[in-house]
């Protein structure tokens, strides 16, 4: 070989060893992937409510803010981000016992008109669902009674459709049975009109039945093309995602996960129930969006244009532990409650709580109120009035603490004997500290002087009624609690 070939040679050799090395540099790691998922940002998922009972279900008014249905308790709370949830509603005859209780709740599309809340709960002999105003929850009107209910597979999602159709998804009441019986509202995805007559195209005629051969369906959704999507708890070994179209039958008990009987429509999408047992759906930017119970993940799952299921990816995995709820809401975010006091989590001393994940490249970042320390400072209420027409009490505490920093909130009740329409809270800082944001309220500081207003939608509290304001703030020393605190009404 000539000597001029040699370094040629050398030159292809060092080549062929630096092009391995430059694409190991270049080229993502095995397993990575973007940190948004379906149009969002899992990243900067953050903890925006605590202090809730077992919620099941999540809807919202048209002023933004959430109403939570709690199952054990029967109340219907009302939730935002960075604020303690407030009880606006208690529903009356609520019999809570294992899977059972107060669970889907729904909000009327024309709720601006009508002011409708829906709600799907156990009393001591069913399964029903009722309508009923906020303002007067102890008298509901049912719509539909005589579901079969049971301690366990008592289904309960409530969702209007793009048809605007209520649909109602049913267990089959812990008797396998009901689920292929036609006669018998268990173990179904049920449509009703809003008002509870039956809507003339549903596929049987003068029933309420839309889908049948479900075992314990949690989860409705629908696509942008108007498919209906719904989650289904397999026993043993397979739970699904199912496509639902009017008048078929999904299998159960005959079928479990994917079968070869032409009679029966097959999931599509499948886990070990161990991976999910899923609850709650929502759909989003092209995604499917499932909460895992036994799963402590939710699973986002892409939707082809055909409708079937491309592949399944899980976020949050034992972050926040059991997921009861999702819900894409009207802020753009995506919502999850958890449901860890349940009887079969292992609660925080926050929990349950909503977790809300920020689209992808947009979302202000809003108040968390994660704790890294557990608060030593109790809550000090201080009276301003007695109760007479017009006055008000507020409460200041402590909700987390850290090196620096805290989180605080205020709770404002009204005390006297008529509605008012505003508050002030007025009080004095004693150590120095500082407040950099606050929500549910509009605060001025000038020194340790802090003066708090209410927001235009949270200032009109009946009698007896109350809400709150939260903060984050600076300290350093002592972080000491502020008294006195007044609250002046209006």
């Amino acid at each position: 070989m000539p000597k001029r070939s040699v370094p040629v040679l050398v030159l292809a050799l060092i080549v062929a060893a630096v092009i391995p090395i430059l694409a190991m540099a270049t080229t993502p790691a095995a397993g990575a992937r973007s940190a948004a998922t379906g149009g969002f940002d899992f990243t900067r998922a953050q903890v925006s409510v605590t202090g809730l009972q077992v919620p099941w279900a999540l809807a919202f008014l048209p002023d933004g803010s959430g109403l939570v249905s709690e199952r054990n308790t029967g109340r219907i709370m009302q939730v935002r981000p960075g604020a303690a949830p407030v009880a606006v509603a208690t529903l009356p005859g609520v019999s809570a016992s294992g899977e059972s209780g107060l669970l889907g709740i729904a909000v009327s599309p024309t709720y601006a008109q009508d002011q409708w809340v829906y709600a799907y709960y156990t009393t001591a002999s069913d399964n029903r669902v009722v309508r009923f105003r906020l303002n007067a929850a102890q008298s509901p009107q049912v719509l539909l009674s005589g579901i079969p209910s049971a301690a366990i597979h008592d289904g309960g999602r409530i969702a209007f459709g793009p048809d605007g159709m209520l649909y109602v998804a049913t267990g089959d009441a812990a008797a396998t049975g009901n689920a292929q019986n036609l006669s018998s509202l268990a173990g179904k995805i049920l449509r009703l009109r809003p008002d509870g007559t039956i809507p003339p195209d549903n596929p049987f005629a003068g029933s309420a039945v839309y889908s049948y051969g479900h075992r314990n369906v949690q989860g409705l959704a629908w696509d942008s093309q108007g498919r209906l999507y719904a989650t289904e708890f397999g026993q043993n070994t397979w739970d699904e995602i199912n496509a639902i179209v009017a008048g078929g039958n999904y299998g159960w008990p005959t079928c479990e996960g994917t079968c070869s009987n032409a009679s029966f429509r097959n999931p599509i999408v499948t886990w070990t129930t161990a991976e999910a047992s899923p609850s709650g759906l929502a759909y989003a930017n092209g995604t499917l969006f499932a909460a895992g119970l036994r799963g402590n993940r939710l699973w986002t799952v892409p939707v082809t244009a055909s409708g079937s299921a491309g592949t399944p990816v899980a976020e949050l995995q034992g972050r926040y532990g059991r997921l009861r709820a999702v819900a894409v809401g009207p802020d753009g975010w995506l919502w999850i409650t958890t449901s860890n006091r349940d009887g079969r989590g292992t609660p925080t001393a926050d929990d349950d709580r909503i977790i809300r994940v920020p689209p992808d490249g947009g979302g202000t970042a809003s108040p968390t109120v994660t704790r890294t320390v557990t608060p030593t400072v109790t809550s000090t209420v201080t009276p301003t009035t007695s109760p007479t027409a017009g006055g008000c009490t507020a409460a200041y505490r402590v909700t987390g603490q850290w090196s620096g920093g805290f989180q605080g909130e205020l709770t404002v009740r009204n005390s006297g004997t008529a509605p008012i329409t505003g508050w002030t809270v007025t009080f004095a800082f004693p150590n120095g500290q500082t407040i950099s944001q606050m929500w549910g309220g509009r605060h001025t500081q000038s020194g340790a002087s802090v003066t708090v207003r209410n927001e235009t939608w949270n200032g009109s509290l009946g009698p007896g009624a109350g809400t709150a304001a939260g903060f984050l703030a600076s300290w350093n020393g002592n972080n000491g609690v502020p008294s006195p605190v007044t609250c002046t009404a209006s």
